[in-house]
Parts: C-alpha cells; sequence; structure tokens
C-alpha cells in the first residue's frame, strides 16, 4: 500500500467515525495515529464526553472485532485473560478466552480497578500475548488497547503504575464539545423515533494490517533522528522533571511521527511531524518532581518548553 492511498483510507475512517462521534477531528487523529504505530491509546476526560462511543466507533470503521472490559474495584485479573474451566462431559480443562481477546480491547474507566488487575494488562500490551495457568497464547493480530479513565481526583480512581502508563503510544483528551456539537447531541436526543447516526465499516483486518505496514516506509532523515532523540534526553535533564522519557517512549515518539506523516500523506518526516505529536506522546510519560507538582507545573508545558529549546534542523 502507498502513502497516499493509507492518507486516503485515514482520511475515510476519519469521516465515518465524524458521522457518529461529536469531537474535534485532531482528536480523532491522535486515536488513529496510535493505531497506524501500533501502539496502545489512553483517553482522559470527565464521565459523558463520549470516550467509549469514541473507541466502539473506531472499532466499527476499521473492521475489526471488539470487546469492552468494565473496570470495577472487584475485577480480578482472569476476569480479563481468561481461565480454564472444567468441562464434566470430557472430565477435561478448557480454557475460555476472555474479553482480551480481540482485535480493539476497550478499558473502560481503567484506573477504578486496583493495581493488581491493572497489571493483567502488562503482558497483553507490551508482548501480544497472555500467560494463564502457565500455558502462552498469542492475542489476535491487530492488537491494541483503547483505555478510558477518569481524572484522578475522581471518588473511587487508583493511580495508574508508571510501567503500565509508559506503554500506552499516545493519551489524549476529548474535553467539553463546543457549543454546536454539544447542539447536536440535543437534537439527537430530541428526535428519539429518528435512528442516531451509525459507523459502517470502511476497512476489514487485512487492510488495517496493510495500512499499519505503511509507516514503515517513510523516510527519516538522520538530522530527524537526532532531534527526536534530543528531545527526549532533554527531558531527563529538567529540572522539574523526577522521571524522563524513558528510550520506550523515544521509540513511540519516533513511530508516531512516521504514522503522522501517513496521515498527512506525505513519505518522509519534517519537524512540523515531530513536534505536533510531542505533547500526546511524551507528556504523559513525565513524573514531574514534588516541588513541580506543589507549584502547579503541566506536564505538557514542559514539553512545550523542551520543544521551544531544542534546534529544529532543516529538512531538504
Amino acid at each position: 500500500m502507498e502513502v497516499t492511498e493509507a492518507s486516503t483510507l485515514c482520511d475515510a475512517v476519519l469521516d465515518e467515525v465524524e458521522r457518529a462521534v461529536v469531537a474535534d477531528r485532531s482528536f480523532l487523529e491522535t486515536v488513529l495515529l496510535g493505531v497506524l504505530a501500533r501502539g496502545h491509546v489512553l483517553l482522559e476526560d470527565v464521565p459523558g464526553t463520549g470516550k467509549t462511543l469514541t473507541a466502539r466507533s473506531i472499532a466499527t470503521a476499521l473492521g475489526l472485532s471488539f470487546s469492552r472490559v468494565q473496570f470495577t474495584p472487584d475485577l480480578l485479573p482472569s476476569d480479563v485473560t481468561g481461565t480454564h474451566v472444567f468441562d464434566e462431559r470430557d472430565r477435561t480443562f478448557e480454557f475460555n478466552e476472555g474479553p482480551i481477546f480481540a482485535n480493539v480491547v476497550l478499558a473502560d474507566e481503567i484506573n477504578r480497578a486496583p493495581p493488581k488487575t491493572q497489571s493483567a494488562l502488562l503482558e497483553a500490551m507490551e508482548e501480544r500475548q497472555v500467560t494463564a495457568d502457565g500455558e502462552t497464547r498469542e492475542l489476535p493480530d491487530p492488537f491494541f488497547v483503547i483505555a478510558t479513565q477518569n481524572p484522578v481526583e475522581q471518588e473511587g480512581t487508583f493511580s495508574l503504575p508508571e510501567a503500565q502508563v509508559d506503554r500506552f503510544a499516545v493519551k489524549a483528551s476529548m474535553g467539553y464539545p463546543d457549543y454546536d456539537g454539544e447542539a447536536e447531541l440535543l437534537h439527537r436526543r430530541a428526535n428519539r423515533e429518528s435512528r442516531s447516526p451509525t459507523v459502517e465499516p470502511v476497512l476489514s483486518t487485512d487492510r488495517v494490517r496493510a495500512l499499519q505496514r505503511v509507516p514503515e516506509t517513510v523516510r527519516v532523515d538522520e538530522d530527524l533522528l537526532h532531534y527526536v532523540l534530543e528531545i527526549c534526553r532533554a527531558t531527563r535533564e529538567d529540572p522539574r522533571v523526577n522521571v524522563g522519557v524513558s528510550p520506550r517512549g523515544t521509540q513511540r515518539l519516533f513511530e508516531t511521527a512516521r504514522a503522522r506523516a501517513v496521515v498527512d500523506g506525505r513519505a518522509y518526516v519534517t519537524p512540523d511531524h515531530v513536534k505536533s505529536v510531542a505533547r500526546p506522546v511524551l507528556a504523559h510519560r513525565l513524573v514531574l518532581t514534588a516541588d513541580a507538582r506543589v507549584d502547579g507545573v503541566r506536564k505538557s508545558a514542559v514539553i512545550d518548553d523542551v520543544l521551544d529549546r531544542i534546534e529544529v534542523p532543516t529538512v531538504d
């Protein structure tokens, strides 16, 4: 698949999702970038903004299998990965696959489950496999997690472990819809007799696999590669940061910048591609110092300051 064709397909997917989801297109693009970069997506916002609908609509438009896990304080790891069940007819134990065995897994309100259950996703997200009772099983291909969480200030939430947060390629926030968008929601609610907009499949499993291979063909000049490195390494030297971007985060910035180029229909990465994805890819990976948190420093502001300090290379 060529870059131009991939860009056209991405636009078609976004157009289809926009029929059902009232959200800014740049937000939907960020979610799609996570898919293209073979990563996972973390959506954080207050309840009722449409996070669950977004995940379901993306899966439908991509033509992929979808499952939803509602995370609760009493959810067990086996409820996610699956477990062996005794079959009285055959007198044997059979493995019942959990909801993790789908192309797109919505981990809804992931920070309402205790850390032990949250960690059940770590192997699946990193290795694309799960181990239950000593047996390892491969997950479907493609596989990615779209996790939603409420702000940590909400009652009944747990902070995600840093190791798990680092495994999300991008983190995005929907925000409240604008005036016209919220009015559209009211019109849909007022006219209950008419069918609400639905999403139809645009791609298929094979087409999504082909789409995910396209960023691998995008050219990244040596100067751009060092630009990515300097940005990530600068976060580790910022006095407001206790733990900077990990090497995994550096790779994710590189991969997501290539995905951004594909969405824009470019066969090469530019500095603007890197800068446009730096916030959603890097900010959630930072661990600020106690003083910075007391002073109200925002992680996104740290990334912006780093981008301002690093010299931008010239690309021919």
